[in-house]
């Protein structure tokens, strides 16, 4: 429960740091849940002053508790969550905990200053809102925000790389966005 996934992700930045890893050669990133702690960590980092890494990546992220429209829109395309799963996730991920924080619901905090993002997320998938709003937002804290939204494929589709061909170019993108980041 939150916050020991948070305060794990930030203990082991530090650890890079504290091995003489240099922020700029550290991209973060995460799935779903994973994308909310890469966006969460981001803003911890921010909070106690640390330099932030050279991007983040969030394939389909979490960005709100109390999520958008396409968690009620895109319940019949998507073929990873049902509807009545995401009340159960705030008294199992933060009981006793406000919701609202912005180190559980990034797209509730202060972006600025974070490291240029890829978001990638599926367009008929139900935490397609989640992705949008947390791009919008960036881009207007003046991050730099790649939103990629891809048809006709599930959530974290990704990680089927090796048999789909969507999965193969959308990892292809990050490894591109990741490249140049690092000046590679």
């Amino acid at each position: 429960p939150f916050p020991a996934a948070l305060d794990d992700c930030v203990a082991a930045y530090r650890g890079l740091l504290d091995k003489g890893i240099a922020a700029k050669s550290i991209i973060i990133a995460g799935d779903s849940a994973g994308g909310n702690l890469t966006l969460t960590t981001a803003l911890k980092l921010k909070e106690l002053g640390l330099e932030q890494p050279a991007a983040l990546i969030c394939l389909s992220p979490a960005t709100d508790m109390e999520g958008f429209e396409s968690r009620r829109s895109n319940i019949r395309g998507d073929a990873m969550f049902t509807a009545e799963m995401f009340p159960t996730l705030v008294p199992l991920y933060c009981p006793g905990a406000d919701p609202e924080n912005p180190l559980i619901s990034p797209w509730r905090g202060d972006v600025s200053g974070l490291p240029p993002t890829l978001i990638q997320c599926s367009a008929i998938e139900m935490l397609r809102d989640d992705s949008i709003y947390m791009a919008d937002k960036m881009k207007h804290a003046g991050v730099e925000v790649t939103l990629e939204i891809w048809p006709k494929v599930f959530h974290v589709w990704q990680v089927m790389a090796d048999i789909l061909p969507e999965g193969r170019k959308a990892i292809d993108k990050i490894v591109t966005f990741a490249k140049e980041r690092l000046g590679q």
